[in-house]
């Protein structure tokens, strides 16, 4: 995906990507928090096993345990005892003997093997011995101490951030709290005359504002705290006044419409007088009017006002950059190659994004189709694709059965 022939005036997205992440400060600050509220927060050192998972040899089967050399000229062994989850045989298995054991139990001191009980009889014509149906192997239904994860061992890194089954394994080391990167702050801002909360009433051109909600939705999987302004008027001095406040209050700001070239788009000349503007104007399709900047305590992201531009810019500019923000170790977006069974309209000057349906064949062939109409107001394009068809800027039309790249949804968006 490198760009080749970006429009005139129009930075590269490439070139957007790397000025924009190199700018972007991560976070210091961290905090202890317990176990049951760290899931999607991100470690801030690593983790090193302190002990054995698990910590002693135990049965992976409800049956008996013994020794294996017990078995090489016997069929039957006596019953000495029990080892039960929690109540493990007290003293020596010794030859000849074997030990009645539950899933999970401990194994007994001179026993390295367990058989299945559904491979087991009760011998009542040796003393009520217990009679063994097939040949084992030496080490049958034994899970070793460390098996899982040895002490010592890196079990996570710093920046990882932490799911349900990280959760799961820290448990089962005996950590109550980790220490985590503190949570990030993002103000929302909304601008436009036109923008109606859902629930009031439309009068004539009015529309419900939508950006906030979907953006709002997308922080919170990323666990940052959310603090939303509302729609702010067409207005200068009340942009400014939200500006400032969202600076105090926020790590990062990101405002939706407002950064085109329209008579009514202040955005862009209230981020001009109130921090730095590292760039505006991305040649990519859509969300060309996308800014990046700095405020005096805060950075900002000034998304199109058009919610399929917004949610594009979001996903692909805004998320990388606030991942780093959070110290979080973000893999590089899936991508793969597919063809197109549909032709995919495009000028070269831009990188286009456009929303398409993945899925593989019968034969294996991995396609891709287009949702539809690409329109940057139609925010259904994205409800119904589960990937980017990424054509590069130097690209034009593309017929159907040509080969394209697609870049899978990741959880953030889908």
């Amino acid at each position: 995906m490198v760009d080749c022939c970006s429009a005139p005036g129009l930075l590269p997205f490439e070139q957007a990507m790397a000025d924009m992440l190199a700018a972007i400060e991560p976070v210091t600050e961290t905090e202890h928090v317990a176990l049951s509220g760290a899931l999607e927060r991100i470690l801030s050192k690593n983790i090193i096993s302190p002990l054995n998972v698990p910590p002693h040899n135990n049965s992976a089967m409800d049956g008996y345990a013994f020794a294996y050399d017990s078995l090489k000229e016997n069929k039957s062994l006596m019953l000495a005892g029990r080892s039960m989850a929690g109540e493990p045989f007290q003293g020596e298995c010794l030859s000849g003997q074997c030990i009645r054991i539950m899933t999970g139990a401990k194994m007994p001191l001179g026993c390295d093997t367990v058989e299945m009980q559904e491979n087991c009889e009760v011998d009542e014509s040796n003393g009520g011995s217990i009679l063994f149906l097939e040949q084992r192997k030496m080490g049958d239904n034994v899970r070793n101490a460390g098996e899982d994860i040895a002490k010592g061992r890196h079990v996570f890194e710093q920046g990882r951030k932490l799911s349900a089954i990280d959760l799961g394994i820290l448990a089962s080391l005996g950590v109550p709290t980790v220490e985590v990167f503190r949570q990030l702050t993002v103000a929302l801002i909304s601008t436009g005359d036109e923008l109606k909360s859902p629930g009031s009433s439309l009068s004539e051109g009015d529309i419900f504002e939508s950006n906030s909600f979907a953006l709002a939705g997308i922080l919170k999987k990323m666990n940052i705290n959310v603090i939303n302004f509302g729609v702010i008027a067409d207005d200068a001095q009340l942009i400014k006044a939200a500006f400032e406040q969202a600076d105090q209050q926020a790590d990062a700001v990101i405002s939706s419409g407002g950064v085109s070239v329209g008579d009514a788009d202040y955005t862009k000349m209230v981020l001009e007088q109130l921090g730095d503007i590292g760039f505006w104007k991305i040649a990519m399709k859509p969300g060309k009017p996308f800014a990046f900047g700095q405020l005096v305590n805060s950075v900002f992201f000034g998304l199109p006002g058009n919610p399929v531009s917004a949610m594009v810019t979001a996903h692909v500019l805004a998320i990388p950059a606030l991942l780093k923000m959070q110290n979080c170790k973000s893999e590089n977006p899936v991508t793969l190659m597919a063809k197109t069974k549909t032709q995919l309209k495009k000028a070269p000057g831009r990188m286009d994004f456009q929303r398409g349906i993945f899925s593989i064949e019968k034969n294996g062939e991995m396609i891709v189709q287009s949702t539809g109409s690409q329109g940057s107001g139609i925010l259904t394009s994205l409800a119904t694709a589960n990937c980017y068809i990424v054509l590069p800027s130097c690209q034009g039309s593309v017929p159907a059965g040509d080969l394209v790249t697609i870049q899978l949804f990741d959880h953030f968006i889908s």
